[in-house]
C-alpha cells in the first residue's frame, strides 16, 4: 500500500531549537565586543588629516554613533518583531523573499564574518607579538598563533552558551576597564593640553569618505539580532542589548578621541594610523607601546570571540530553510550549540588565514557588502509595517518611519561615494555578493528535487 507522510515532518530541520539563555548583560557586551576593534585605535588620524578640525574630528565620530543608533533602533523593531536566530537574514527573508537573504547569509559568510575574524585573529596575533617580544612576529608565527586563538575560541563557544558567555564577559570587561583606565589616566596623569582642543590644520581630504571609515569603526552594532533565538525575553532584552551596546561603545569612542586631542594638537594627528600609539606616547612615555598592543589585542580577541558565537546563528538559520546542508541546522544534543555551524565558519576563516595571512586583503571591501544589506535590512522594517500593519510588536522605531529612512539614505550616500571613490573594492565586493546567486539556484533545485522524493514513501 501507499503511506504518505506529512512533508513538513520530512522537510523541517531537526526538532531540537536553540536554548534561550542569554541574558541581557551579556548580549550588550556581545555588541560592545563586535564593535570595539582595531578602528578606534588607528581611523582618527586620517579624519584629522581630513578635516584640519578637532570640532569637526569629535562631530563626526558623534555622527557615526548617532547613524549606528537609528540602525539599532530598526534592529530593535525587527528583533523584538521576529526574536529568531540569524537577525538580518531573517529580516530580509520576511521583507524580500528568500533569494536576497541567502544572498545577505552568502556575504555574512565569505565576508561578514569568517573574513572579519580571521582579520581580527592575524591582528591579534600581531599585537600580542609586540606585547611578548617587543616587536612584530614572523608570518608563520602569526599564522601559528591566529590559528591557535581561533581554534581556542571555537571549541569555547561550541562547547555551550555557558562557557562561551563567560569567556565573552571575561573579554569584554576587560577591554573596557582597560580603555577606561587608559583615558581616565590619560587626563588625570598624561602630559597632554586642553589648548589641543582648539587646534586645527588644513584639512587634506573629504568628511564624507572620513565617515566612512567611522561608521565600518561602529560596524558590528547588529550584533545581537544574530542571537535572537538564543535571548531570553527578547522583546525586551533585544532592544535593551542593541541600544545599551551601541551606547557604551559611542562613549568609549569620543573618549578616546578627547584622549587623542589632549595628547597631541591636530596637525601632530594628521594622517597618523597607529594614532594611539602616538598618543599615549606622548602623554606617557616609552612604554606606551606596549600598553596600547595589550588592550588592542585584548579588543581583537574579544571581538573574534563574538563574530565566532554569532556568524553561524545566520548559516543555522539558513540551514533551517533548507538552503545549505541541513546538517549545519542540527543541534548538538547535550552541548546546546550549533556545532556543525560554527566549526564550518571556522574551518574558512583558516583558509584564508593560511592563504592570505596579512590584514589588509581580507578586509578592504567588507565595507560595501556590510552596508548595503545593513540598509536593506532597516529598509525591511517599513516593508513590514506596510504589509503587515496589525502584527504585535513588542518596540517601536520613535519618530517613525524618519529614523530608518534617514539611516537608508545615509547608507545609499555611503555606498554612492565608495562606488566613486573606491570602484575595485566595491566592485570585489559586489562580484562577492552575486557570486551566491548561482548556489542559490542550485541549492532551491536541490531542495524541490529531495522534497519531491521524500513525499514518495511506498510501504
Amino acid at each position: 500500500m501507499n503511506v504518505t507522510i506529512r512533508d513538513e515532518r520530512l522537510e523541517s530541520a531537526p526538532a531540537r531549537n536553540l536554548q534561550r539563555a542569554l541574558g541581557s548583560g551579556t548580549a550588550t557586551l556581545i555588541v560592545v565586543a563586535n564593535a570595539v576593534g582595531s578602528g578606534i585605535f588607528t581611523t582618527s588620524g586620517f579624519v584629522a588629516r581630513d578635516v584640519g578640525s578637532s570640532v569637526w574630528l569629535m562631530g563626526l565620530w558623534l555622527a557615526g554613533g548617532s547613524i549606528a543608533l537609528a540602525g539599532a533602533l530598526s534592529y530593535a523593531e525587527l528583533g523584538a518583531m521576529m526574536p529568531e536566530a540569524g537577525g538580518e537574514y531573517v529580516y530580509l527573508r520576511e521583507a524580500y523573499g528568500p533569494f536576497v537573504a541567502y544572498l545577505a547569509g552568502w556575504t555574512s559568510f565569505f565576508i561578514g564574518f569568517s573574513g572579519a575574524i580571521a582579520a581580527a585573529v592575524l591582528a591579534f596575533a600581531g599585537y600580542l607579538g609586540v606585547v611578548v617580544s617587543g616587536s612584530d612576529s614572523s608570518t608563520w608565527v602569526s599564522k601559528v598563533v591566529a590559528l591557535t586563538a581561533l581554534w581556542t575560541l571555537t571549541a569555547i563557544h561550541a562547547y555551550g552558551l555557558g562557557p562561551g558567555g563567560r569567556l565573552q564577559r571575561v573579554l569584554t570587561v576587560g577591554t573596557i576597564a582597560a580603555i577606561v583606565a587608559l583615558v581616565a589616566s590619560s587626563f588625570a596623569l598624561g602630559r597632554g593640553s586642553t589648548a589641543n582642543f582648539e587646534s586645527s590644520a588644513r584639512a587634506q581630504g573629504d568628511a564624507a569618505v572620513s565617515l566612512i571609515f567611522i561608521l565600518y569603526a561602529y560596524s558590528g552594532w547588529n550584533a545581537a539580532a544574530y542571537l535572537g533565538g538564543e535571548i531570553r525575553d527578547p522583546q525586551r532584552n533585544l532592544p535593551a542589548a542593541l541600544i545599551g551596546g551601541l551606547a557604551i561603545v559611542t562613549a568609549l569612542y569620543l573618549a578616546m578621541n578627547a584622549m587623542y586631542i589632549y595628547a597631541l594638537p591636530i596637525r601632530a594627528m594628521a594622517g597618523v594610523l597607529a594614532i594611539a600609539e602616538k598618543a599615549t606616547l606622548a602623554l606617557f612615555g616609552a612604554y606606551a607601546s606596549t600598553v596600547v598592543a595589550t588592550i588592542l589585542a585584548l579588543a581583537l580577541l574579544g571581538s573574534a570571540s563574538a563574530m565566532v558565537l554569532a556568524g553561524p546563528r545566520v548559516y543555522f538559520a539558513m540551514a533551517r530553510d533548507g538552503l545549505v546542508p541541513r546538517s549545519i541546522g542540527v543541534v548538538h544534543p547535550t552541548l546546546g550549540t550549533p556545532v556543525h555551524a560554527i566549526m564550518m565558519q571556522s574551518i574558512w576563516a583558516s583558509v584564508l588565514i593560511l592563504f592570505f595571512g596579512a590584514l589588509e586583503p581580507i578586509v578592504v571591501y567588507t565595507s560595501f557588502a556590510i552596508t548595503l544589506f545593513s540598509a536593506m535590512a532597516v529598509a525591511a522594517l517599513i516593508v513590514l509595517r506596510v504589509r503587515r500593519p496589525d502584527a504585535s510588536r513588542a518596540f517601536r522605531v520613535p519618530s517613525y518611519p524618519w529614523i530608518p529612512v534617514a539611516y537608508v539614505a545615509v547608507s545609499t550616500w555611503i555606498v554612492a561615494v565608495a562606488i566613486d571613490s573606491r570602484p575595485a573594492e566595491t566592485l570585489l565586493g559586489f562580484l562577492t555578493v552575486a557570486a551566491g546567486a548561482p548556489f542559490y539556484f542550485v541549492s532551491r533545485r536541490f531542495s524541490a528535487r529531495r522534497s519531491f522524493h521524500s513525499r514518495r514513501v511506498l510501504g
